[in-house]
């Protein structure tokens, strides 16, 4: 899959965020969303790399991936189970 090519539904801006905020607004715009749907999340932490995909893993989402960009943040993708 190439993550570029995501057609996001929901955004989640949560750069400039310390751990545990980008997983706490995340978890709360995933519950706002419906199975299938994507959310892209910008992030700046790097501890939020493990902590979605683990949380992926234990709440039935699937961890799509993330891209480090030049501008000093990662963009995440996970799709709503």
């Amino acid at each position: 899959m190439n993550l570029q090519e995501i057609q996001s539904d929901n955004f989640l801006d949560a750069r400039g965020l310390s751990c545990p905020m980008p997983l706490l607004k995340t978890k709360k715009t995933l519950k706002n969303m419906n199975s299938g749907e994507v959310l892209e999340l910008w992030g700046t932490d790097p501890g939020t790399k493990n902590d979605l995909s683990d949380y992926c893993k234990r709440n039935n989402n699937e961890f799509l991936g993330y891209l480090d960009l030049e501008e000093g943040y990662t963009k995440f993708y996970i799709k709503v189970g």
